[in-house]
Protein backbone atom coordinates (compact mmCIF):
# COMPACT_ATOMS: atom_id res chain seq x y z
CA UNK A 1 0.00 0.00 0.00
CA UNK A 2 2.91 2.46 0.94
CA UNK A 3 4.25 1.71 -2.94
CA UNK A 4 0.81 2.50 -4.40
CA UNK A 5 0.03 5.60 -2.23
CA UNK A 6 1.90 8.58 -0.66
CA UNK A 7 -0.57 8.13 2.53
CA UNK A 8 1.41 7.10 5.51
CA UNK A 9 0.57 3.66 5.95
CA UNK A 10 2.27 3.04 9.05
CA UNK A 11 0.23 1.55 12.05
CA UNK A 12 0.59 4.76 14.31
CA UNK A 13 -1.09 7.08 11.11
CA UNK A 14 -3.70 4.46 10.31
CA UNK A 15 -4.40 1.92 13.11
CA UNK A 16 -6.93 -1.15 12.96
CA UNK A 17 -10.65 -0.14 12.23
CA UNK A 18 -9.21 3.84 10.83
CA UNK A 19 -11.26 5.46 8.04
CA UNK A 20 -9.16 7.55 5.68
CA UNK A 21 -9.68 9.04 1.62
CA UNK A 22 -7.00 8.88 -0.15
CA UNK A 23 -5.59 7.37 -3.91
CA UNK A 24 -4.56 3.96 -4.35
CA UNK A 25 -2.36 4.94 -7.65
CA UNK A 26 -4.28 7.17 -9.55
CA UNK A 27 -7.24 5.58 -8.49
CA UNK A 28 -9.52 7.97 -5.39
CA UNK A 29 -10.46 5.34 -2.82
CA UNK A 30 -11.68 5.03 0.56
CA UNK A 31 -9.76 2.53 2.61
CA UNK A 32 -10.79 0.70 5.82
CA UNK A 33 -8.63 -1.24 7.87
CA UNK A 34 -10.56 -4.02 8.46
CA UNK A 35 -10.67 -7.59 7.84
CA UNK A 36 -13.26 -9.94 6.67
CA UNK A 37 -10.28 -12.54 6.95
CA UNK A 38 -8.70 -12.70 10.09
CA UNK A 39 -5.47 -11.14 8.85
CA UNK A 40 -4.07 -8.10 8.83
CA UNK A 41 -5.75 -6.44 5.87
CA UNK A 42 -7.51 -3.46 4.17
CA UNK A 43 -11.12 -2.98 2.61
CA UNK A 44 -10.82 -0.68 -0.37
CA UNK A 45 -13.71 1.28 -2.18
CA UNK A 46 -13.21 2.93 -5.83
CA UNK A 47 -15.50 4.29 -8.15
CA UNK A 48 -15.99 1.64 -10.58
CA UNK A 49 -14.27 3.70 -13.97
CA UNK A 50 -11.36 3.42 -11.55
CA UNK A 51 -11.24 -0.27 -10.52
CA UNK A 52 -8.81 -1.32 -12.95
CA UNK A 53 -6.64 1.32 -12.51
CA UNK A 54 -6.43 0.67 -8.77
CA UNK A 55 -5.96 -3.12 -9.32
CA UNK A 56 -3.09 -2.97 -12.13
CA UNK A 57 -1.22 -0.36 -9.40
CA UNK A 58 -2.00 -3.29 -6.81
CA UNK A 59 -1.11 -6.03 -8.86
CA UNK A 60 2.43 -4.25 -10.40
CA UNK A 61 3.54 -3.36 -6.23
CA UNK A 62 3.00 -6.64 -5.42
CA UNK A 63 4.60 -8.69 -7.91
CA UNK A 64 8.04 -8.58 -6.08
CA UNK A 65 6.24 -9.98 -2.96
CA UNK A 66 4.36 -12.89 -4.46
CA UNK A 67 0.82 -10.88 -4.61
CA UNK A 68 -1.41 -13.79 -5.96
CA UNK A 69 -5.64 -13.23 -6.22
CA UNK A 70 -8.30 -15.98 -4.40
CA UNK A 71 -11.97 -15.93 -4.67
CA UNK A 72 -15.10 -15.53 -2.43
CA UNK A 73 -14.99 -19.18 -1.34
CA UNK A 74 -11.10 -18.47 0.30
CA UNK A 75 -12.57 -15.35 2.01
CA UNK A 76 -15.67 -17.46 3.42
CA UNK A 77 -13.83 -20.55 4.79
CA UNK A 78 -11.62 -17.91 6.63
CA UNK A 79 -14.34 -15.90 8.18
CA UNK A 80 -15.67 -19.20 9.29
CA UNK A 81 -12.43 -20.09 10.88
CA UNK A 82 -12.73 -15.99 12.62
CA UNK A 83 -15.78 -16.05 13.82
CA UNK A 84 -16.98 -13.32 11.48
CA UNK A 85 -20.74 -13.26 10.75
CA UNK A 86 -22.35 -12.94 7.54
CA UNK A 87 -25.31 -10.36 6.70
CA UNK A 88 -28.21 -11.90 5.24
CA UNK A 89 -26.61 -15.23 6.14
CA UNK A 90 -25.69 -15.75 9.74
CA UNK A 91 -27.15 -12.39 10.84
CA UNK A 92 -30.59 -12.53 9.75
CA UNK A 93 -34.57 -10.22 10.69
CA UNK A 94 -35.57 -13.71 11.94
CA UNK A 95 -33.79 -13.34 15.15
CA UNK A 96 -33.00 -10.73 17.26
CA UNK A 97 -29.50 -9.64 18.32
CA UNK A 98 -29.66 -11.84 21.55
CA UNK A 99 -30.08 -14.94 19.66
CA UNK A 100 -27.21 -14.07 16.94
CA UNK A 101 -24.72 -13.51 19.68
CA UNK A 102 -24.54 -9.70 18.99
CA UNK A 103 -25.90 -8.72 22.35
CA UNK A 104 -23.10 -6.21 22.87
CA UNK A 105 -23.68 -4.05 20.51
CA UNK A 106 -27.42 -3.55 22.27
CA UNK A 107 -28.38 -1.28 24.77
CA UNK A 108 -31.55 -1.25 25.88
CA UNK A 109 -31.69 1.83 28.19
CA UNK A 110 -30.30 4.51 25.25
CA UNK A 111 -32.49 7.08 23.97
CA UNK A 112 -35.03 5.92 22.28
CA UNK A 113 -34.67 3.68 18.92
CA UNK A 114 -36.68 2.00 16.61
CA UNK A 115 -38.30 -1.48 18.36
CA UNK A 116 -36.70 -0.52 21.32
CA UNK A 117 -39.98 -1.54 23.21
CA UNK A 118 -40.23 -4.71 21.09
CA UNK A 119 -36.57 -5.15 21.57
CA UNK A 120 -36.42 -5.38 25.66
CA UNK A 121 -39.67 -7.59 25.38
CA UNK A 122 -38.05 -9.87 23.57
CA UNK A 123 -34.95 -10.00 25.58
CA UNK A 124 -36.53 -10.61 28.81
CA UNK A 125 -39.00 -13.81 27.71
CA UNK A 126 -35.14 -15.34 26.53
CA UNK A 127 -33.49 -16.71 23.28
CA UNK A 128 -35.49 -18.76 21.16
CA UNK A 129 -32.62 -19.91 19.08
CA UNK A 130 -29.02 -19.36 19.43
CA UNK A 131 -26.35 -19.09 16.66
CA UNK A 132 -23.72 -21.53 17.55
CA UNK A 133 -19.98 -22.39 15.89
CA UNK A 134 -20.16 -25.96 15.21
CA UNK A 135 -17.09 -28.72 13.89
CA UNK A 136 -18.14 -32.02 12.03
CA UNK A 137 -16.09 -34.97 11.90
CA UNK A 138 -16.24 -35.58 8.37
CA UNK A 139 -13.79 -34.64 5.84
CA UNK A 140 -15.70 -35.43 2.62
CA UNK A 141 -17.94 -32.23 2.32
CA UNK A 142 -19.15 -29.40 4.11
CA UNK A 143 -22.72 -28.85 5.01
CA UNK A 144 -24.64 -26.26 3.48
CA UNK A 145 -27.25 -23.38 4.43
CA UNK A 146 -30.62 -24.90 5.14
CA UNK A 147 -29.54 -28.58 6.45
CA UNK A 148 -30.77 -29.79 10.15
CA UNK A 149 -28.58 -29.78 13.05
CA UNK A 150 -30.18 -32.65 15.25
CA UNK A 151 -29.46 -34.70 18.39
CA UNK A 152 -31.01 -37.58 19.29
CA UNK A 153 -34.67 -36.23 20.16
CA UNK A 154 -34.90 -34.74 16.68
CA UNK A 155 -34.44 -31.63 14.66
CA UNK A 156 -32.64 -29.06 16.90
CA UNK A 157 -31.40 -26.02 14.65
CA UNK A 158 -30.56 -24.78 11.02
CA UNK A 159 -27.39 -24.38 9.81
CA UNK A 160 -26.96 -20.95 7.98
CA UNK A 161 -23.62 -21.26 6.48
CA UNK A 162 -20.83 -23.65 6.45
CA UNK A 163 -16.86 -24.35 4.61
CA UNK A 164 -14.15 -26.05 5.17
CA UNK A 165 -11.31 -24.28 7.37
CA UNK A 166 -8.26 -24.66 5.51
CA UNK A 167 -6.29 -23.30 8.23
CA UNK A 168 -7.37 -24.96 11.18
CA UNK A 169 -8.60 -28.23 9.06
CA UNK A 170 -11.93 -27.87 10.51
CA UNK A 171 -15.18 -28.65 8.98
CA UNK A 172 -17.32 -25.81 10.23
CA UNK A 173 -20.93 -25.01 10.78
CA UNK A 174 -22.98 -22.36 11.90
CA UNK A 175 -26.45 -22.29 13.07
CA UNK A 176 -29.13 -21.48 14.59
CA UNK A 177 -29.93 -24.01 17.75
CA UNK A 178 -32.40 -24.77 20.93
CA UNK A 179 -30.92 -22.88 23.75
CA UNK A 180 -30.56 -26.01 25.68
CA UNK A 181 -27.96 -27.43 22.96
CA UNK A 182 -25.90 -24.29 22.61
CA UNK A 183 -23.09 -24.80 25.09
CA UNK A 184 -20.21 -25.67 23.92
CA UNK A 185 -18.92 -29.55 23.83
CA UNK A 186 -22.80 -30.41 23.25
CA UNK A 187 -23.14 -32.72 20.37
CA UNK A 188 -25.12 -33.16 18.22
CA UNK A 189 -25.64 -34.27 14.37
CA UNK A 190 -25.87 -31.79 10.71
CA UNK A 191 -27.26 -33.43 7.81
CA UNK A 192 -24.48 -33.43 4.96
CA UNK A 193 -25.82 -34.55 1.22
CA UNK A 194 -28.73 -36.62 2.68
CA UNK A 195 -26.54 -38.53 5.55
CA UNK A 196 -26.24 -37.49 9.71
CA UNK A 197 -22.79 -36.42 10.61
CA UNK A 198 -21.26 -36.38 13.92
CA UNK A 199 -20.79 -32.87 15.32
CA UNK A 200 -20.24 -31.14 18.50
CA UNK A 201 -20.69 -27.09 19.50
CA UNK A 202 -17.63 -24.98 20.29
CA UNK A 203 -16.51 -21.37 20.86
CA UNK A 204 -16.90 -19.34 18.01
CA UNK A 205 -13.48 -17.93 16.46
CA UNK A 206 -11.32 -20.36 17.18
CA UNK A 207 -8.28 -18.75 14.36
CA UNK A 208 -5.97 -17.11 16.12
CA UNK A 209 -8.34 -15.88 19.09
CA UNK A 210 -5.49 -13.53 20.94
CA UNK A 211 -5.75 -11.44 17.32
CA UNK A 212 -2.09 -12.12 16.97
CA UNK A 213 -2.30 -11.88 12.93
CA UNK A 214 -2.98 -8.19 13.60
CA UNK A 215 -0.49 -7.58 16.63
CA UNK A 216 0.95 -4.66 15.40
CA UNK A 217 -2.11 -3.00 16.16
CA UNK A 218 -1.78 -0.93 19.42
CA UNK A 219 -5.48 -2.18 20.38
CA UNK A 220 -5.17 -5.33 19.78
CA UNK A 221 -6.15 -6.84 23.22
CA UNK A 222 -8.90 -4.51 23.68
CA UNK A 223 -10.19 -6.17 20.08
CA UNK A 224 -9.45 -9.56 21.19
CA UNK A 225 -11.75 -9.27 24.14
CA UNK A 226 -14.26 -7.53 22.39
CA UNK A 227 -14.53 -10.42 20.13
CA UNK A 228 -14.57 -12.71 22.49
CA UNK A 229 -17.61 -11.39 24.40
Amino acid sequence: MQAVSRADWSNAAFPWLSVRECFVGIAPATVMAVSFSGEWAYEIHVPSASLYAAYTALRDAGASHGFKLFGALAVESMRLEKGYLHWKTDILTEFDPFEAGLQRFVKIDKPAFVDQAALAKRAGRGPRKKLVTLTLHAKDAPAHGGASAMDGSGIVGTVTSAGWGHRTNQNISYAFVDPDCAQPGQPLSVDVLGSPVAARVVKRGFYDPEMAQVSCCPNMRRIADFQAT
